[in-house]
């Protein structure tokens, strides 16, 4: 009988220490109140500085579509039919497993274009030095610590041995964390963002940027066009057979119409769907979540505190 009544009492001896704990937490926290609101308005000051200080990154956007994308009867048809004849021939067409479109992101993507695209526009101090923009004045601010306006040349520290410019690999990276260019291999289409301080820089570097990669591309397809009809007129000359002259002038013939495309068309690799505007609206930062974030730590951070104080005086009472 003794046993069964201890055994009844225990579930509620359970109960009364878990509701004692939270009683003696909730007092805890009580008696600790002003560190934890002084450690929520600290954070929330500072994650306001850090807001406030924060630039603003806006984003520009253009949807591309691949420029021989349904031209069944066009290029990319007239390369397959001919493709066995250019193998005898011993010359390659193109138009295998991957697409210009495939190709032209690629090279969009290289280290040679980036860094080429980026010295042919000058971007070197914009996009190295530059630390915010002025909307009032409509300028980038330019940190004096890397970069000298007045005598037009770089002051950076680096360390001994590397260039006081920036290099093509520093360059490279740089740009690449500020430009997206991927395709949607559903749809075909391609999409290109750039995100810069300036909103007016963003749309001009991405209209440069697209007709830039149509030209390189085009400038690849004529060069090696040029290359195949030399070649086929020389392989040409060699031959007496009829069947091989009329082989090779078949093959003359559609790598003259390459070439004929790439100097007509302007939009070569991709055509513009919807071309890159200046934008309204900052992309981030997201000041009002930052703060909130940053309040919430703050509260938190406070909580933890007054617990790790309350744990240290007990184990001191203790030892005592």
């Amino acid at each position: 009988m003794t046993n069964m009544q201890n055994e009844m009492n225990q579930p509620m001896t359970h109960e009364q220490d878990d509701e004692i704990d939270l009683l003696e937490l909730l007092k805890t926290l009580w008696q600790g109140k002003w560190l934890i609101i002084a450690s929520t308005l600290l954070s929330a000051a500072i994650a306001v500085a850090v807001a406030l200080n924060m630039p603003n990154i806006y984003q520009s956007k253009v949807l591309l579509a691949p420029a021989d994308a349904g031209s069944a009867g066009g290029l990319s048809a007239m390369a397959a039919q001919m493709g066995g004849l250019a193998s005898l021939a011993g010359i390659s067409l193109g138009g295998g497993s991957a697409d210009k479109s495939d190709i032209a992101i690629e090279i969009g993507k290289s280290r040679q274009f980036v860094t080429g695209f980026i010295r042919s526009h000058q971007l070197e101090v914009p996009l190295m030095a530059a630390t915010k923009w002025d909307k009032q004045s409509g300028q980038l601010v330019i940190d004096s610590n890397l970069y000298d306006v007045q005598q037009k040349k770089w002051v950076r520290e680096v360390k001994e041995g590397a260039s006081v410019e920036p290099t093509d690999w520093e360059l490279y990276k740089a740009f690449s964390e500020l430009m997206a260019l991927d395709k949607d291999k559903k749809s075909g289409l391609a999409t290109l963002s750039i995100d810069f301080y300036s909103p007016l820089l963003t749309k001009q570097w991405a209209d440069w940027f697209v007709h830039d990669l149509n030209q390189a591309v085009r400038e690849r397809d004529q060069v090696e066009a040029r290359k195949n009809i030399d070649y086929l007129h020389k392989q040409q000359a060699q031959t007496a057979l009829a069947s091989m002259q009329t082989v090779f002038s078949q093959l003359v013939e559609q790598q003259t119409k390459t070439l004929m495309l790439a100097e007509v068309q302007q939009e070569y690799a991709f055509k513009t769907i919807d071309p890159a505007v200046v934008p309204e609206e900052k992309l981030k930062p997201k000041r009002a979540l930052i703060v909130a974030l940053g309040t919430l730590a703050g509260g938190f951070i406070g909580i933890l505190l007054v617990l790790v104080r309350s744990q240290l005086r007990q184990r001191k009472q203790a030892q005592a």
